[in-house]
């Protein structure tokens, strides 16, 4: 009971080293892959934050000096807003951050200040593509960390059960298996020898027999011998006594 216990433990050990394996290579793939995109993003990012900068510049130049009090008393509620979902990769559940934006807000139209509210609306959009930009790259980095915690926690389980788990398993039932050819080998020595000494009780009692019946052949054929004489005996005197 305990060996085939043990063997079921050792494939179920095997089992689940293959299907973590499974798991930590495809984490490894996604690893990669987000690695790439957030080089892309930060590529991306420093044009994009390039060009918002330059907008507000222009802005800054063609509009009214009190621009910020004016585009801040314009902001009535947040146009830009980020929820957060999940993506589940092989069973991890990687934190998505997406954006909600409304661009039909309050400062699309800014009428009053010549070509000021052409180039303050420019320039919203370009900041809101760069906050769209820096969404995805916060999006990216969070599932980053996730994942390289993932799968160091993933690596670690793997080296247990390849290295220590399995290993252990194999040895106790080695072990066990050696024990028992140990004891099967003995029994089976055991009962040769009773075997032998059977054979061997068995020929001397053989043995015995025929010494036992060939004294009684001598014995008979003794009493044989010994009934013949007086026979013979008993016929000479018979013979005497009819000749006197």
């Amino acid at each position: 009971m305990t060996l085939n216990s043990l063997k079921q433990r050792l494939k179920a050990a095997q089992r689940g080293h293959g299907l973590l394996k499974k798991k930590a290579d495809a984490l490894n793939m996604r690893f990669r892959s987000i690695l790439r995109d957030i080089k892309d993003k930060k590529d991306a990012m420093a044009k994009t934050f390039s060009d918002a900068s330059f907008t507000l510049t222009q802005a800054r130049f063609v509009a009214v000096d009190n621009l910020t009090q004016v585009v801040i008393q314009g902001a009535t509620q947040a146009s830009f807003k980020v929820q957060m979902t999940t993506e589940n990769v092989v069973g991890v559940h990687l934190p998505v951050f997406d954006t909600v934006n409304d661009r039909n807000g309050p400062l699309q139209d800014m009428t009053g200040l010549d070509r000021g509210g052409q180039k303050v609306n420019q320039c919203r959009d370009t900041y809101l593509k760069a906050l769209e930009f820096v969404v995805k790259l916060a999006s990216l980095q969070t599932t980053f960390l996730t994942l390289d915690e993932v799968i160091k926690v993933t690596n670690r389980r793997v080296n247990a059960i390849e290295h220590v788990i399995i290993p252990k398993f194999a040895n106790t039932i080695a072990y066990i298996v050696d024990e028992l050819e140990e004891l099967e080998r003995e029994d089976f020595y055991r009962l040769k020898m009773v075997k032998d000494n059977k054979q061997k009780e068995i020929a001397k009692a053989e043995i015995r027999r025929k010494a036992f019946q060939e004294e009684e052949d001598a014995k008979e054929l003794d009493a044989q011998r010994r009934q013949q004489n007086a026979n013979l005996l008993d016929g000479d005197s018979d013979s005497d006594d009819n000749l006197f």
